[in-house]
């Protein structure tokens, strides 16, 4: 049990481990940082305690957005100056973007950063507990269309989980839940955390979609 200003807050094992394990995970060479370039940026993995069981909180990006128009994702943005490191920066940007009371959440780690090349950043996701949740939702309209927890025991699912495939020939794992297609970016990262968390069930791999035209349209902006 760990204390935030002398009250105890229990966090849960499996985070824990997890948070042990995802910083010591090896960098996939595609997902590597240049040696220079790239804008530092964070993204907030924010797991909480829902009416579903342990949950994760997802964004859906606006359709009108400049990069990733409409794709879910973990809240998150860039660096500041301001923010003195990612784990700040990835709390303000979670506030901005969902109404995230920050003083409810305790990070319990971070991943290794990751290269984004289709944005030109460098991302580092932040893992967080949920440990007192308030009320979220998309605070910043011109930036976000809706905010969703997601059960973990969704994500898991079988029947959600796929792989699509871009035009380019490349695929890569996919979720399907709460309305929302998850893929890209944010499903690699899920996917390697749900497999470090301990809650991953066997998927068919060999379920391959093409992405869908609206989607392939909206991220090709």
């Amino acid at each position: 049990m760990q204390k935030i200003g002398g009250v105890p807050v229990e966090v849960p094992g499996w985070l824990e481990t997890l948070a042990g394990r995802v910083a010591r995970t090896p960098v996939p060479p595609v997902m590597r940082p240049p040696a220079s370039g790239g804008r530092p940026a964070a993204v907030l993995l924010l797991f909480g305690e829902g009416p579903f069981g342990p949950d994760v909180l997802l964004i859906q990006r606006s359709s009108r957005g400049r990069t990733h128009a409409g794709q879910p994702a973990f809240p998150g943005g860039g660096v500041d100056p301001e923010d003195g490191g990612p784990v700040a920066a990835a709390l303000r940007e979670a506030a901005e973007e969902t109404g995230l009371d920050p003083a409810g959440v305790h990070v319990v780690g971070t991943m290794p950063e990751l290269y984004v090349s289709r944005s030109d950043n460098r991302v580092t996701p932040v893992l967080a507990w949920w440990h007192t949740p308030c009320a979220v939702h998309a605070a910043s309209p011109d930036e976000v269309e809706s905010v969703e927890r997601v059960p973990i025991r969704e994500l898991v699912d079988p029947a959600n989980r796929l792989r699509l495939r871009h035009p380019s020939g490349h695929s890569g794992p996919a979720f399907r839940v709460r309305g929302l297609l998850v893929w890209g970016f944010t499903a690699g990262v899920l996917d390697g955390v749900l497999a470090g968390s301990g809650f991953a069930l066997p998927w068919d791999r060999s379920r391959v979609e093409d992405l869908p035209p609206d989607v392939l349209n909206l991220a090709s902006r």
